[in-house]
Order: C-alpha cells, then structure tokens, then sequence
C-alpha cells in the first residue's frame, strides 16, 4: 500500500514538472496548463474594456472559476508530491521541510499569488481589491512551470554575476550623479521638473535607459550638455549588461554543444547508433533546446572526425 502511494506521489510529481523527452502524458499536461494560463491572461486584459466586460462577464467569470479551480488542485497535488523519492521512507519532519521548500520557492510562491487574489476577494467580498486582482496577471510567470526560458536567463545572469554586478554599480553611480547634477543644474529655472534630486531620479532613469519621453527636458546650457552625456552613459552601460547575459548565454549554448558532442562520441565508440542511442541523444537534444538540423550536424561531425582518425 505504501509502495503504491509513493509511485502515485512521485508519478504526480514527474507529471506536473517540466515534461522529459518520451513522456507523453506530462507533455500533455504541460500544454493543458500552459493554454490555460495564456486564456488567463488574454481574459483578463479584454475584461478591463468595459464595453466587452458588459457583453461577455458570464464567460470571463466561468473562464475564472474554472481556471481558479484547476490553478489550486495543481497547487494541492505540487505541493503533496513535493518529497524527493529516496530509498528508504522519509520521517513526517523530512516531508515537511521538502514541501516548505516547495512552497517558499519561486514557483510556490507564483502559485499561491497565481490563485490568492480569488480567495481574498471570496473572504472580503465588500473590500475595493481591484489592485490584488491585478495580481492574476502574474500568472503569466507560471508558464517558467513549463518552459525554462527564465530558468536559463537567471542561470546566465548567476553565472555572470560579478560582471553583471560590475556593470550593475556603474548604472547606479550614472544615475545618482546624474540626478544630482542635473538637479543643481536646472532648478531654479525649471523647478517644476526637477523640484528635488529624487524627482530628478526619474528624468536620469528614463534617460538612461534610452526611453525619453521628452516629458521632461532641461533648458540651460549645463543642463542639456549633462543631459547629453548622461544620454551616452546610458548607452554604454545598456549596451554592457546586454552583452554580458549574451555573452553568457552564448557559454551556454557552447557547453551544451560540448556535452552533446561528448555524448556522441561516447555512443560512437563502436561505430554505430543503435536505436537506444538514437533515443538519448534526441532527448538530450530536446532538453538543450537544439535545433534538429544542428544536432545532425554535430553527429555526422564526430563521425567524419572519427573516420578521418582511422
């Protein structure tokens, strides 16, 4: 009985995770889930049109209690799989802490606040909650639940983080010095936009990060030459952080090509694929997010390498 509860637990687990190469059954799940969680937010934008609201509200307020119904039996089931298979049966207090891992992780969190906003509002009926229900846009950020776009960003930005930091420290000195100066700068004769160096922070942000909305713009001589120079800065130190993740990313990318290619050289020891083969390499091709066409060509690389060694 315990034996088949554990493969029930770990079966719900291996379902709701980012799907493996071959099981249909998790992929299937993964593409349920993801759909619902874009209708989620397409609903949710069209329902704050007050014209398409009055016509279609029965739908949106279906589309939601469906979706909060289906959001908090995936939360339930995530969060009683949560224990790690192991060999021998874990005590009440190991369990415990793997499912507060859980629930305290990024992707816990998401799904609590994912399905929270429902609750309150069901609880406070009569309390203005229009900005917690804006909450439910963050469901978007489930879909990191089943592709690991985010997952690979916050990979690069770790890996990097140093330079990320280095880079990081440079924009913060930009902005503050920029602020200030410009603050002093153009005070006296447009005190409506620069009133304080806080207020200036927000000209100094948007200048920097190359928006400009032009709502705001200096008018002296010192102010537009600080401006201008601030403007560069920005540009570079933009320019910077984006080449470090790139620049991480590409290590990324080269390292999975490296295992890749290892693995293919190891499979390629006895001069032939076998069907087995065939199979580990396309999920392990599937889960580095490579293209069909580059893995075959990283295969018929390794066996010219070979044949020409021979």
């Amino acid at each position: 009985m315990d034996t088949a509860y554990r493969r029930v637990q770990n079966r719900c687990r291996t379902v709701l995770q980012h799907a493996k190469h071959g099981d249909k059954g998790s992929r299937y799940v993964d593409y349920f889930l993801a759909t619902l969680v874009i209708i989620n937010i397409v609903a949710i934008a069209l329902e704050s049109v007050a014209s398409i609201y009055e016509r279609f509200g029965v739908y949106f307020d279906a589309i939601e209690a469906v979706s909060i119904s289906i959001f908090t039996v995936e939360y339930v089931l995530r969060i009683w799989s949560a224990p790690l298979p192991i060999s021998s049966a874990p005590n009440f207090a190991v369990r415990l802490k793997q499912r507060w891992a859980y629930i305290t992780s990024f992707n816990g969190l998401i799904d609590l606040v994912s399905i929270l906003p429902f609750y309150i509002q069901a609880i406070f009926p009569y309390v203005d909650l229009r900005i917690l229900r804006a909450f439910r846009l963050l469901r978007i950020l489930k879909l990191s639940n089943y592709n690991s776009a985010l997952e690979d960003l916050f990979e690069a930005i770790m890996e990097e983080r140093r330079s990320f930091y280095a880079a990081l420290y440079l924009f913060i000195i930009v902005f503050i010095v920029s602020s200030s100066l410009m603050y002093f700068a153009e005070h006296r004769v447009h005190p409506d936009g620069f009133k304080s160096i806080p207020g200036s922070m927000y000209w100094s942000l948007i200048t920097l990060t190359t928006v400009g909305y032009g709502d705001i713009t200096p008018v002296t001589v010192a102010g537009k030459i600080i401006a201008s120079t601030a403007a560069v800065f920005g540009v570079i130190v933009v320019a910077l952080i984006t080449g470090i993740v790139v620049s991480s990313f590409n290590s990324q990318m080269e390292r999975r090509r490296l295992i890749f290619e290892d693995q293919v050289r190891s499979f390629l020891l006895d001069g032939i694929l076998d069907n087995n083969e065939e199979r580990a390499l396309e999920a392990l091709r599937k889960e580095f997010g490579m293209s069909k066409r580059r893995a075959d060509e990283l295969v018929e690389q390794v066996r010219a390498t070979k044949a020409h060694g021979t």
